[in-house]
């Protein structure tokens, strides 16, 4: 049966952002998000999302809430509330202690520590208050900038699945990063 999860209370931040639940109302700021060609070339997002995608986007992290399956977040300046980014546990697994983290910057919020803080805040939530023992992030191998997040955030690389990711007729290799509670 599935867990609904319980919104963090208080709400997950630090000095520069606070994690908000992803929500329908969010919709006009996340779609320009969704074309970026960053978020394109490195992520599973489908090229040339529209304001449908981003709705059913939306929708699937509600429902993960409802299942215990995923939790999705929005990223907010403490200082002012304008969204810096999508934060979430893409993949939850509570019987198997488990998580995948995955996020996504807004151009004007990138190489400010945003991505950082965000993994940190829901590496500390899902060992302190999910009880997982695993997380981890999957990165595009050329995607320098997520390797740097991982790193600073005490994942380690578990090895790469070598050509493992198709999108838009190219192939790229994936990395595998891991953090455990006992580290």
């Amino acid at each position: 049966m599935p867990r609904r999860l319980a919104i963090p209370e208080p709400p997950l931040a630090d000095d520069l952002i606070r994690l908000a639940p992803m929500a329908q109302s969010d919709h006009a700021e996340l779609l320009p998000i969704v074309g970026d060609p960053a978020v394109e070339r490195f992520t599973l997002l489908p090229s040339r999302a529209d304001a449908g995608f981003v709705e059913s986007w939306i929708a699937h992290y509600e429902r993960g809430w409802e299942e215990g399956t995923r939790a999705g977040f929005v990223a907010r300046d403490v200082a002012g509330g304008a969204l810096l980014a999508f934060a979430a546990i893409v993949h939850l697994d509570l019987g198997a202690q488990e998580g995948e983290l995955g996020y996504l910057v807004l151009p004007a919020a990138r190489g400010r520590g945003v991505a950082g803080r965000a993994v940190g805040l829901l590496t500390r939530w899902g060992f302190d208050e999910l009880g997982l023992e695993r997380l981890e992030l999957r990165i595009d191998t050329a995607n320098t900038a997520s390797v740097r997040v991982a790193e600073s955030s005490g994942y380690r690389l578990d090895g790469v699945l070598r050509n493992a990711h198709f999108k838009e007729g190219l192939r790229s290799d994936t990395g595998i990063w891991s953090r455990l509670r006992i580290d």
